[in-house]
């Protein structure tokens, strides 16, 4: 998630489906305004775009040249356009089948800003001041997935893979959460993948924040509580070694959380919470006025 704030001279970034929002009506409209005259630039060696709400450009990639010298020409047409404009940001998406115009942007002035599977995103900054571009996305975010039954057994498991592998150690279900998945689905698909167990989300308990945890970037790991609705195990035979109910003195015992601080703390806080002694944050559908679809809100208890 990007960690861009305005307050530091730097442009929000809205979530990718949020910064092509509405994109066909943008270009569309983009082409409308486009038909008259271009102020002495010919129209044709313009590349087709949109603006976004921060005067910045956004180029159409459905219109982009197959060949690299036509796309060189509209290109660096289309730039001098922009500045005389005095437009800011440019943001370039090239897909795969675009993939052999990345040279000639990287050559005409862009830089990477990220990649998914089936593009690669570049952008430039116009203006001759310090680019408030947003950066990359900064984190990752997980779920550790705390499960007690009426027994006051815990749903542990071992992993098959990762540094925990034959280490004999028990720990909760983990994973990363999808992106477009909630934090609350998230931590329900985890158990269920790696356990069979369905559960029922009741609310996130705390979370950590870490730092160079993968390929530099940060992570944010949220420890969540939920209700077991199911207790037979069927485990990931692709990940998991092994998964059993746990009696929970014998769970917490292990040195692993014991000689742990920050270990110890996240289940401590997970026996207080089925103690009644704590209480976290559970999630409200509520809407921003920002986007169609409605979010989640995490809060606490209000007195």
């Amino acid at each position: 998630m990007a960690a861009a704030n305005a307050s530091l001279g730097v442009d929000a970034l809205p979530p990718e489906d949020e910064l092509m929002k509405d994109v066909d009506t943008i270009f569309k409209n983009a082409r409308q305004a486009q038909t008259g005259s271009l102020n002495g630039f010919t129209q044709s060696y313009i590349l087709p775009y949109g603006i976004d709400n921060y005067d910045g450009v956004i180029i159409d990639p459905t219109g982009l040249p197959e060949d690299v010298p036509t796309f060189v020409v509209q290109l660096q047409a289309s730039l001098a356009y922009w500045n005389a404009q005095q437009r800011k940001g440019v943001w370039l998406k090239l897909p795969l089948p675009s993939a052999n115009l990345v040279l000639s942007a990287i050559q005409a002035g862009f830089t990477y800003h990220h990649a998914e599977p089936t593009y690669l995103m570049l952008t430039r900054w116009l203006p001759e001041t310090p680019s408030t571009l947003p950066p990359n996305a900064s984190h990752q975010v997980g779920v550790a997935a705390f499960v007690l039954n009426e027994k006051s057994e815990v749903l542990a498991v071992q992993e098959k893979n990762g540094p925990l592998r034959g280490s004999g150690i028990w720990k909760m279900p983990t994973g990363l959460v999808n992106q477009g998945e909630d934090i609350f689905a998230g931590a329900v698909r985890e158990v269920k993948e790696e356990t069979g167990v369905d559960t029922e989300f009741m609310q996130i308990l705390g979370f950590r924040q870490g730092h160079q945890v993968a390929f530099d970037k940060s992570d944010l790991f949220f420890v969540c509580i939920l209700k077991p609705c199911s207790s037979e195990i069927v485990k990931q035979d692709s990940e998991i070694e092994a998964a059993k109910w746990m009696p929970l003195v014998k769970f917490k015992a292990q040195p692993f959380f014991q000689e742990r601080s920050m270990l110890k703390r996240m289940m401590d806080i997970c026996i207080a919470s089925t103690e009644g002694h704590y209480q976290g944050f559970s999630p409200n559908e509520l809407n921003t006025g920002f986007q169609k679809q409605n979010s989640y809100f995490y809060q606490g208890p209000v007195h």
